[in-house]
């Protein structure tokens, strides 16, 4: 399903049939091991017309903040949503660095530029991936799948096994696994994956797997088939949102 919104991702700036056994639950939804890093994400739609300086002005502050010393962001586009690395509310929250960002972009006032070059903005913070592994996969890549997921009632432990599950037939198909994160405060959404690859080719390659590869990846990740992976997920999420982009360099 495409996305609603045209966003912008910004990291720094995004089915019924039961199979034969229930994926467990776990009392931890996001263990701190799987989802140690707190990120802010902003999807965001700039006004009409202004796309373009948007992205010129989240590039200069990037710059700006940087040497104030934050985390340079990630960046994806068509959806646009930007990943802003935090690292905890403790850190990224200091009176100290608060106020060195704000001296930073005084100057250019880049943050009244911004609010008058966006139309729509949702922010999300979020636990997710070591920033290190997230930075080494999108160094490497230039094209992503986002999902976006928000759960039924007393389904979010079931939609983040079924997460892992999908990563699990991934890697038996040598195909890239999800970083996934998990809502901590903001914006409705449960739970969002990032699938990155290195181009649309690399994305589209699982389609020429065998189809006795993909059968026996299905049942060891614990699907009944490949074709029910979809009727499974739609057990658990009351809304899901899907979209492809590109990197922002």
């Amino acid at each position: 399903m495409r996305n609603k919104h045209v966003l912008v991702l910004l990291f720094l700036f995004c089915w019924a049939a039961p199979i034969c056994c229930a994926a467990p639950a776990f009392s931890d939804p996001a263990p701190a091991g799987q989802n140690p890093y707190l990120y802010k994400v902003s999807l965001v739609q700039a006004a009409p017309g202004k796309m373009l300086e948007l992205i010129d002005l989240y590039k200069t502050r990037a710059t700006v903040y940087q040497a104030s010393g934050d985390e340079s962001p990630l960046w994806m586009r068509h959806s646009q949503m930007i990943l802003f690395p935090l690292g905890s509310y403790s850190d990224y929250y200091t009176s100290e660095r608060m106020a060195k960002r704000k001296q930073a972009e005084q100057p250019a006032k880049l943050a009244e530029k911004i609010k008058e070059s966006i139309a729509w903005q949702e922010d999300l913070f979020a636990y997710g991936p070591p920033l290190a592994d997230l930075r080494k996969a999108f160094a490497a890549g230039a094209f992503f799948h986002v999902e976006m997921f928000i759960s039924l009632p007393g389904k979010f432990a079931d939609l983040y096994k079924e997460r892992e599950m999908e990563n699990a037939y991934s890697k038996a198909l040598k195909q890239p696994e999800n970083f996934i994160f998990v809502r901590d405060q903001g914006a409705a959404w449960d739970i969002f994956t990032i699938g990155v690859f290195r181009d649309l080719k690399h994305y589209a390659e699982s389609a020429d797997v065998p189809a006795k590869d993909q059968e026996a990846a299905a049942k060891a990740a614990g699907f009944e088939a490949p074709s029910q992976i979809g009727p499974y997920l739609r057990r658990f999420i009351r809304e899901h949102h899907d979209t492809l982009a590109v990197a922002v360099k």
